[in-house]
């Protein structure tokens, strides 16, 4: 098996967007090195799961994004979108809804996340009841795939978390996209916090089931297949100290067994020996090539690991959009989140040039 993989991608001279998303774009405050209990001051960064892949693929790689979420129009929803805009990414498709002054009905999203350090490991408590996002619905998305124009859309399991309308609203959306010919990609990104008051895994699962089969490429870590899915991967232990590529590559076979018409199944491989260092690695699959394994960095020190999965999404789209192999997109993604992890904040400050450099063999040397 030695062909690559083959994305019905549209001419990019015929759409407005090269990669759209949709999810929500949370304000995140950092206590920086010290911790959220006894922080007294914080860093303000814009962050979501859906979100940071565009934004990556907008600010790191150059291309033509936007993203369809919803925010409260107060000054923390302006203060997000000058965020969003300082990332690169279109914000015509943000929807504005009122704010009651109080946010009884609708609010925007914060997370307060701390990095970690050690044997200490990072921490996040979110705050997004009742948030904008989670209300959006009503999109015209036979517009937006179809007269606008996107070659790849985006979104994933944390949006599809927040309510019922938000479960729907994908839904609808990835349908859409398959109609008007767009590639569709999906983390599974399974938060536990998100699922356990609306019925846990199996509804996780029930969501999740729904939405595969209109995906072209889906991508998550061990935790994700798992729970969001129900395969199970075996032969690698509760904390994953090892990474067992092979136990993965097996998980990977059924996944693509169940959902025939999945084009690239994508997984990051990270085995946690401390909060500062991670082993790093992944691997991806596709029908053509079977699996096929990105360089691993079993001492991967880190900053803040937060945004490291959403940056190996971005650079696998990247790849993928490019033309390029699986074999060199897998590589272009796991060194994009390499890179992001040596930064804070949940979006990439990675260039082009590093993500390229470390993903053909490049080092740390001093760049002067």
């Amino acid at each position: 098996m030695t062909d690559d993989p083959t994305l019905p991608l549209r001419p990019a001279d015929a759409c407005r967007y090269d990669a759209v998303s949709l999810g929500e774009v949370m304000l995140r405050l950092d206590p920086g090195e010290g911790r959220i209990r006894t922080a007294r001051s914080f860093a303000a960064w814009e962050g979501g799961g859906e979100y940071n892949v565009t934004r990556g693929l907008a600010r790191t790689f150059g291309l033509r994004t936007a993203v369809v979420t919803a925010l409260a129009d107060n000054e923390v929803g302006h203060l997000i979108e000058g965020l969003v805009l300082a990332g690169g990414v279109d914000t015509s498709y943000v929807r504005w809804l009122a704010y009651d002054g109080v946010g009884r009905a609708v609010r925007n999203g914060l997370n307060f996340t701390e990095r970690g350090f050690g044997v200490r490991g990072a921490v996040g408590v979110s705050d997004r009841g009742h948030s904008a996002a989670s209300q959006l619905a009503d999109v015209d998305w036979d517009r937006l795939f179809g007269e606008v124009g996107v070659r790849w859309f985006h979104t994933g399991g944390i949006y599809a978390a927040l309510s019922d309308t938000a479960a729907a609203t994908t839904l609808e959306a990835v349908r859409a996209a398959r109609r008007h010919g767009t590639v569709v990609s999906y983390d599974l990104n399974y938060r536990p916090s998100l699922w356990q008051a609306v019925g846990g895994r199996s509804r996780a699962q029930e969501v999740n089931r729904a939405i595969a089969p209109h995906v072209d490429v889906v991508l998550g870590n061990e935790e994700d297949f798992t729970a969001a899915l129900g395969f199970a991967v075996e032969g690698v232990d509760a904390d994953l100290t090892a990474l067992d590529a092979g136990a993965f590559a097996a998980m990977i076979e059924r996944v693509a067994d169940a959902y025939p018409d999945l084009r690239v199944i994508a997984t990051t491989l990270r085995s946690v020996r401390s909060a500062t260092v991670n082993g790093w690695g992944a691997i991806a699959w596709s029908p053509a090539t079977g699996v096929v394994r990105a360089t691993e960095r079993p001492a991967l020190e880190i900053l803040d690991r937060v945004g490291g999965g959403d940056s190996f999404a971005s650079g696998l789209v990247y790849g993928l959009l490019e033309g390029a192999s699986l074999a060199t997109a897998v590589e272009y993604g796991a060194a994009h989140g390499a890179l992001a992890m040596t930064t804070p904040g949940d979006t990439s400050m990675a260039t082009r040039a590093e993500v390229l450099r470390l993903a053909t063999g490049g080092g740390a040397r001093v760049d002067r």
